[in-house]
């Protein structure tokens, strides 16, 4: 567990070690502070015995400067470590989050399909918070602490090294209480840290769904396991409280114990005139302040526990691998001819197989749709054009050109894509329209394009136009609306292939007729696949794949397959392409 924590400290001081001249101001500031507190406590010793005892008149004189200056001094040293050692832990944590949220970016979709989007956003908020603890808070203490009790410990040896001695015999039960607390402390932000990220993911499934939960009345079945993770967070939290509480008291009780023998030792020979008033005052007050650097450098573990924990889980998601991206060839723009060569595919070694054997020809220019039962493999052959998954054998080839050995973002280029469940960003419709590798294309553009698709007849009617804002995934427009923007956005891209997924399933039937018009046009140009659409777009295609159980079964006309009588003449008779 030590090497452990040592490597992943080790990790985290490499963010750091670009700023270590704002360390090294921060560092000065923090030994500049704690001299000024240590001197004033050995200061009661020459106020003692040369102001109050003595009358000393040069040194009464100088009193008022000297206190002045204490606390002079000590105000430039506080400035300087907290202004720079904020900077450093503001400035890591900036680069913390936008080197693991660029990751996140980077990350291939396999990564996506097990993993919560809430625990994600938990590592990128909570835990990045929590690593403060461990560099910049952790840094003041440690260093400025650290100092006070080095300057404490000079004073007790100034004024009575014989005494000061036994102060030592408390370090070994000092120790062994850290090393227990250090454990305990980096289980428990463990616990909390995966506590957080289950009650972020139990809220944001509530509020996503919140339709769902209503209409099947789930609102107390989520209540119940949003309180019960609550729950299991906050019985965490108070261990950690508990073991907080009980750290510093047992640590001042050795203490106390120390100070009550010193004492005891000090008054006694305080008879015999060794130790001076002030000397006896600046002993006893030295050993009294170091009670409080001694409860905070205690503290500093369990800080630094709770940021090694948070460090821990952000390492790991550092340390997934980012979307392979083998490819060094570049394509213009494709023609479109799109070639499978004997594809299979299986998304995990030990799951069954989605994708057998698949061998297909897809012209370019042509519009080929793709139907079959549920499971049968459309969605996943998409997967695999886009390269979000990689074929288990054979090969994808566009314009001839295996799909592997071309540049991941040049390959996507090629693509525009309209999905049955369409995303929008919580920003306006021009933004939307113009989003990715559009974003640099002119107002004109998108009005077009928005004409192109039948929307800019509504989006005109919309407070702000083409600027009104559409809400969290488009909340403030209709389905059909919302579909609309996603086609003006294909169209937008002008890439030569698109690929419709239930591209007007939200669409009424004037409103689908308009679009049909618009994708007519749109044909012309372009590679079309379309998958599982309605009924009209189906029988306009050049060519009809017929899907079953990953494997292609049919492939034709309509009119021909209607002739064959097979499973599209099946689903064609039911009208069923899901």
């Amino acid at each position: 567990m030590a090497k452990e924590s040592i490597k992943i400290y080790h990790r985290l001081m490499k963010y750091v070690w670009p700023f270590w001249p704002a360390f090294v101001i921060a560092a000065i500031g923090n030994v500049i502070c704690s001299s000024m507190d240590a001197y004033a406590v050995y200061f009661l010793k020459p106020l003692l015995d040369k102001g109050f005892v003595g009358r000393d008149a040069h040194f009464l004189s100088i009193l008022p400067l000297i206190i002045i200056g204490i606390f002079l001094l000590r105000g430039i040293g506080n400035i300087l470590s907290t202004y720079f050692t904020g900077y450093v832990s503001k400035k890591m944590v900036l680069i913390l989050r936008e080197q693991m949220f660029t990751h996140i970016m980077h990350l291939p979709a396999k990564f996506f399909d097990h993993s919560a989007s809430a625990r994600l956003l938990t590592k990128l908020t909570y835990n990045v918070d929590q690593i403060i603890q461990a560099t910049g808070n952790t840094f003041t203490t440690l260093v400025q602490q650290s100092c006070f009790l080095a300057g404490l410990i000079a004073v007790m040896f100034i004024t009575n090294w014989h005494l000061t001695l036994l102060i030592f015999l408390v370090l070994p039960f000092l120790v062994a209480l850290v090393k227990y607390v250090s454990n305990r402390f980096r289980k428990l932000s463990r616990r909390i840290q995966s506590a957080v990220g289950d009650v972020m993911h139990i809220a944001e499934q509530s509020i996503i769904g919140y339709r769902e939960v209503k209409i099947f009345g789930g609102e107390q079945q989520q209540i119940q396991q949003f309180d019960k993770s609550v729950e299991y967070n906050f019985i965490q939290e108070m261990k950690i409280t508990l073991t907080d509480a009980l750290n510093s008291p047992i640590i001042q009780i050795f203490c106390s114990i120390i100070l009550a023998v010193v004492i005891y030792f000090a008054v006694d020979r305080s008879g015999g005139n060794i130790m001076s008033a002030g000397s006896f005052a600046a002993l006893i007050s030295a050993m009294l302040a170091s009670f409080k650097p001694i409860r905070d450098l205690s503290q500093v573990n369990n800080n630094i526990q709770r940021g090694l924990a948070a460090a821990e889980g952000i390492f790991q998601l550092l340390d997934e691998p980012a979307e392979a991206d083998t490819g060094q060839k570049i394509i213009q723009k494709a023609h479109g001819n799109i070639h499978l060569e004997n594809v299979s595919f299986r998304y995990h070694a030990d799951s069954a197989i989605t994708l057998d054997n698949i061998s297909l020809e897809i012209p370019a220019g042509k519009t080929v749709a793709f139907v079959g039962r549920s499971g049968a493999g459309k969605s996943s052959l998409v997967s695999l054009l886009l390269r979000f998954y990689t074929p288990t054998q054979g090969k994808i080839l566009l314009d001839d050109i295996d799909m592997q050995e071309i540049k991941l973002c040049n390959l996507r280029s090629q693509f525009a894509m309209v999905s049955q469940h369409v995303t929008l960003f919580d920003d306006t419709i021009l933004y939307n329209v113009a989003y990715g590798s559009s974003q640099n294309a002119s107002e004109e553009d998108a009005i077009k394009a928005l004409k192109t698709a039948h929307a800019w007849e509504f989006v005109q009617r919309l407070p702000q136009g083409i600027k009104t804002i559409v809400g969290e995934n488009g909340f403030n427009l209709s389905g059909g609306q919302r579909q609309r923007i996603a086609i003006a956005r294909a169209i937008l891209k002008q890439a030569p292939i698109l690929i419709l997924d239930e591209a007007t399933s939200a669409l009424d039937n004037e409103s689908e007729r308009a679009i049909q018009s618009a994708l007519q046009e749109l044909r012309r140009n372009h590679t079309v696949l379309v998958i599982a659409h309605r009924l009209s777009t189906i029988e306009n295609a050049d060519l009809i794949v017929v899907m079953d159980q990953g494997k292609i079964i049919e492939q034709d006309t309509h009119a021909e397959l209607l002739k064959q009588r097979g499973l599209y003449a099946q689903l064609h008779a039911s009208a069923s392409f899901s």
